[in-house]
């Protein structure tokens, strides 16, 4: 899932590559994705994109007069941009492509959905806010007013455990399920930890590994072409995802937690005092 440093990483390369420029066409081929109806797809038509917001994981093209065109990618989206898009309408179909913008120059992009579970959303609206996803985010962790004491009044009486409670939108928006791995482990924390546990001594420490990870995260994305930033995220990543291979800091193997749909990585010796922590899903396979 696209998360803060990867939508950062793509509302800079839109930014050079669409503002000033008019959107004389947005096709959409996966109706499923639209979730507004007023205004309509062809009020973006003939409109110049005059900026490009990220809210939390949300994108969002401004253009002159007009309505916002906002867009989360959701688990498996993506945008694909084009110096040249084909000729001709796209076609519906059973292939991942969602929606098509062309610009008057011939590029634009197309935004497409892996698999089966079609949770990309398309909005168009008059002011972001419109939106209940952008609505109900928290503040956005790399703010140059987020410092530690607003970290700690977010966590102040917080139940959850730490892994949840940095995934939560409300809370801190956009760190997702890898980042979430990626701060913990650099805070040297466990994921199970209960968040309004924290003396303001770790509370420092999880402010700055969050600060850090996602600012390194970003600067490792900025100037990656749109096509690359999924492989570019993977090299940097160094716990998430990588269940099994040694620990870059200490040489333990990371270990994984399974859940439903998802799972999370972590270094027992950095972050668990050595312990393995109870994987609930694996107990039951082997009983």
């Amino acid at each position: 899932m696209p998360e803060l440093p990867e939508v950062e990483a793509l509302k800079d390369f839109l930014t050079e590559n669409l503002v000033g420029h008019e959107m004389v066409r947005v096709l959409p081929v996966a109706i499923s994705v639209l979730k507004t109806y007023d205004p309509p797809l062809t009020a973006l038509e003939g409109r110049e994109v005059v900026a490009v917001h990220r809210h939390g994981k949300f994108l969002d093209l401004e253009t002159d007069g007009g309505p916002h065109l906002v867009t989360h990618l959701a688990r498996a989206g993506w945008l694909h941009w084009k110096d040249r898009l084909p000729d001709g309408p796209p076609r519906p179909g059973k292939g991942p492509l969602a929606l098509r913008v062309a610009l008057e120059t011939g590029a634009g992009f197309d935004l497409t959905e892996a698999g089966t579970q079609k949770r990309l959303a398309v909005y168009v609206v008059a002011d972001p806010q419109e939106v209940p996803g952008i609505a109900r985010l928290g503040p956005d962790p790399l703010a140059a007013d987020f410092d530690g004491a607003s970290l700690a009044a977010l966590l102040k009486g917080e139940r959850r455990q730490l892994k949840g409670a940095l995934r939560d939108q409300t809370l801190v928006a956009g760190v997702g399920n890898a980042y979430s791995d990626e701060i913990l482990h650099a805070a040297r924390m466990s994921p199970f930890k209960l968040a309004a546990s924290l003396t303001p001594e770790e509370t420092e420490t999880l402010y700055q590994a969050l600060r850090t990870t996602l600012t390194e995260a970003v600067e490792r994305s900025r100037g990656v072409a749109a096509g690359r930033l999924k492989s570019e995220k993977k090299s940097g990543l160094r716990v998430h995802g990588r269940t099994g291979e040694p620990c870059p800091v200490c040489g333990d193997t990371i270990r994984e937690v399974s859940f439903s749909d998802s799972s999370l990585q972590y270094c027992p010796t950095c972050q668990t005092g050595g312990k393995p922590l109870a994987d609930r899903r694996l107990s039951r396979l082997l009983k």
